[in-house]
């Protein structure tokens, strides 16, 4: 039975701004106990320089070990586009399915582990499942909600999806001149630069459009609908998001 184990998480879902990060991480599960020696736990639990330095043990470990890191980094614009068709929940799970593929072949997993992101849990797992394909059918998977802070592999690809997702907010501030905040929609500092964002001829790109506080505060600063993010693009059903890439 293949050894490797693989666990994905996000980061990014709900805010208004920046992308939307998933990470699935592949590990020999003889080496599980390294990931409890680091203190891996669920991202959120974990201070911001704790987070980065076991981030940092952990890209080393993907060096020295051969794990595998699977990124899939979904800018706002690619959001919006799904959502005119699709839905926050089906986008995971290309996002999700995207990441397990880029962490691992088929034949060296045996288990993949998932926060699940879809009120029936177990609908996500068979949902990402099905669009892995054929070739990971092999797999055990158990998709669950809270699995970050209850599976190793999970929380630290959390941890990695989360680090992630904001060094990219990190370097989206100091190219726009702007402190971005969280991104999440009760946070006055993003609150306070949504609505800078929202000042110019057109919403910000870093801006998630379809968003209603970002819908809000457009109409609020502009006295006039939300414009058309992509007025010419016709047709707008997608099989996958490589078609936007």
């Amino acid at each position: 039975m293949p050894e490797d184990e693989v666990g994905a998480d996000e980061a990014g879902r709900g805010p208004s701004i920046g992308p939307l990060v998933v990470c699935a991480l592949s590990v020999p599960r003889s080496d599980r106990e390294l990931l409890f020696d680091l203190g891996v736990d669920d991202s959120k639990s974990l201070s911001k320089k704790v987070r980065e330095s076991i981030y940092r043990e952990i890209l080393s470990y993907s060096e020295s070990r051969s794990w595998g890191v699977g990124l899939e980094i979904c800018d706002a614009w690619k959001i919006d586009k799904w959502m005119s068709s699709g839905s926050l929940n089906s986008l995971e799970v290309e996002l999700f399915a995207g990441a397990i593929k880029l962490s691992a072949e088929p034949s060296e997993v045996g288990s993949i582990f998932l926060d699940a992101c879809d009120v029936n849990a177990d609908r996500f797992g068979r949902n990402v499942m099905s669009r892995l394909g054929e070739s990971w059918r092999h797999c055990v998977v158990k998709s669950e909600h809270q699995m970050d802070s209850a599976d190793l592999i999970v929380g630290a690809a959390s941890i990695v999806a989360k680090v992630t997702r904001d060094n990219e907010i990190g370097r989206l501030s100091r190219l726009m001149g702007v402190e971005l905040g969280s991104g999440y929609p009760s946070d006055p500092v993003t609150k306070k630069a949504i609505d800078l964002l929202c000042s110019s001829e057109e919403p910000h790109e870093a801006l998630r459009w379809s968003w209603a506080n970002v819908n809000r505060s457009w109409i609020s600063k502009n006295k006039r609908p939300m414009p058309d993010r992509f007025p010419e693009s016709g047709n707008t059903t997608q099989s996958t998001l490589g078609d936007w890439k």
